[in-house]
């Protein structure tokens, strides 16, 4: 059986409307007036990526920070992001084994271990050699591409790492290896030990044989080799930017901006009746043709790699944290409703949410927005060096019980932000990392009211500063912009 498009035309973004919110619901405006209000702000980027150069800077530095553990081989890199923050290769990574290994003595050198499917790919960006198996499970003398039709082994490809490595002359050596998959939670080595988490503590991992998994398998295929684990090197690296990637993810926050000012004027254009499924997609469909009539390059190959997503929930779905009702509700008067979006240009960027509501609503709604707001602006002022995650999550909470809303607390204020999303460490009262300027962390300190049917969760990425955290989109979060009278 199959089935047409059966929807009433008014669910599909209007292009009429949607000329109407471009030509100026007001919106526009009112973001332009705050980005020259917020003289804090750091410059955007001119560019659309990292440089292959900057990567290959970061490579070096990682190495440098692996040799005080004693590795003298190589970092064999095995986690999509750890890879693709030590190379710059953006690829997609599904249960076929994918790494890179960065030799100690060849700072020119890249080297990948990698399935056929992603060749291309490979052989188009950094590579000094390559070495590919065909799929997984991968057959001895499988090879379709050459004719190769398999015998009757299965080739162990993570025993095949060790092997080739060896090879290559590095089978005497230390190699550092991401084997510590808890860093990737912030759970550093040694954390259990501690009465406190401190992203930034930890002990030192020392040099080993792994003896499971399948590292323990390279390590078969690797007599004399001896392993130490750098995973917490790298995500303590990566939760920590620099000034490129501020930048890249302040041109990327602008962009997200003018497309929340889109849905806003859409929205307004629109009014009640509207199903937030179609406000979603008219603002999708806006983004995209804006974001590539200055990215062209974005579907190249190694172009400027871009992560867009944005939704819209209006009415009960707002007064779940992550809610599993689908997202095809009319915006009704008194409705609460959520814009949200997440937008990377080259892994850097971040997440960017507004919360409204629509006339008329009642004095608890308004109660509960206004509490709501203001513990977010308190979220970016409490970001400084030197304080902590527990401390800024404590007075976001402080604020929301003090005002009538501690039954309305479902979760944390924020967390780190880095190209996966989700990155320790995080703004939460059982954190006591020390932030350092440069970090990266969301800002959502969220009010959910289910008995009532409504909530609210602004969104922000905020940059950690000396005096105070910068909020690095530039969507008004004030009344005149939340507030809506359509």
């Amino acid at each position: 059986m199959t089935h047409g498009v059966t929807g009433p035309r008014e669910t599909w973004p209007d292009e009429r409307a949607m000329a109407r919110a471009e030509e100026g619901g007001g919106s526009f405006e009112l973001l332009r007036a705050e980005r020259e209000r917020r003289g804090e702000l750091p410059e955007p980027a001119g560019f659309d990526r990292l440089p292959l150069e900057w990567y290959q800077r970061n490579a070096r530095r990682l190495k440098e920070a692996a040799r005080e553990r004693g590795v003298d081989g190589g970092l064999f890199l095995t986690s999509r992001w750890n890879v693709i923050y030590a190379t710059g290769l953006f690829h997609t990574t599904t249960e076929r084994p994918f790494a890179c290994f960065l030799p100690m003595d060849d700072d020119e050198a890249c080297v990948w271990l990698h399935p056929q499917l992603d060749a291309e790919l490979v052989r188009g960006w950094w590579c000094t050699e390559a070495f590919s198996y065909f799929d997984f499970p991968h057959a001895e003398g499988g090879a379709p591409s050459e004719g190769g039709l398999g015998g009757a082994r299965t080739v162990d490809v993570f025993g095949w790492w060790g092997e080739t490595l060896a090879r290559l002359g590095y089978g005497g050596r230390t190699i550092g290896i991401d084997s510590g998959g808890l860093a990737e939670l912030g759970l550093m080595p040694g954390f259990a030990k501690r009465p406190r988490y401190d992203f930034f503590a930890g002990d030192v991992p020392e040099p080993h044989r792994p003896e499971h998994g399948p590292f323990g398998r390279m390590a078969d295929a690797l007599p004399d080799a001896r392993f130490v684990d750098v995973h917490d090197l790298l995500v303590r690296h990566r939760a920590v930017k620099d000034e490129a990637e501020t930048r890249l993810a302040r041109r990327a926050l602008d962009y997200l901006s003018e497309i929340h000012a889109f849905a806003r004027d859409y929205l307004l254009e629109r009014g009640p009746g509207t199903i937030d499924w179609e406000v979603a997609n008219a603002a999708r469909l806006w983004g995209m043709h804006r974001l590539l009539a200055d990215l062209p390059q974005a579907a190249e190959p190694h172009g400027a790699p871009l992560t867009f997503v944005l939704a819209c929930r209006s009415g009960v779905s707002t007064a779940y944290p992550h809610p599993n009702q689908t997202l095809w509700s009319r915006v009704e008067r008194g409705d609460a409703i959520q814009v949200a979006g997440l937008l990377q240009l080259g892994g850097c960027g971040g997440e960017l949410y507004r919360s409204y509501l629509v006339a008329p609503w009642s004095e608890w709604q308004e109660h509960v927005w206004e509490v709501h707001t203001r513990a977010f602006e308190i979220q970016a002022e409490e970001s400084y060096a030197g304080n902590s995650g527990a401390a800024v999550a404590r007075a976001v909470h402080a604020h929301q019980v003090e005002n009538g809303c501690a039954h309305l607390v479902y979760h944390r204020p924020g967390h780190g932000m880095g190209s996966e999303g989700h990155q320790p460490p995080y703004h939460a009262l059982g954190d006591f990392t020390v932030l350092r300027a440069g970090m990266h962390f969301s800002n959502e300190p969220g009010l959910y009211d289910a008995e009532h049917g409504f909530g609210f969760n602004h969104g922000d990425t905020i940059l950690v500063a000396e005096e105070r955290g910068i909020q690095l989109g530039t969507v008004p979060a004030t009344k005149e912009w939340c507030l809506l009278s359509p």
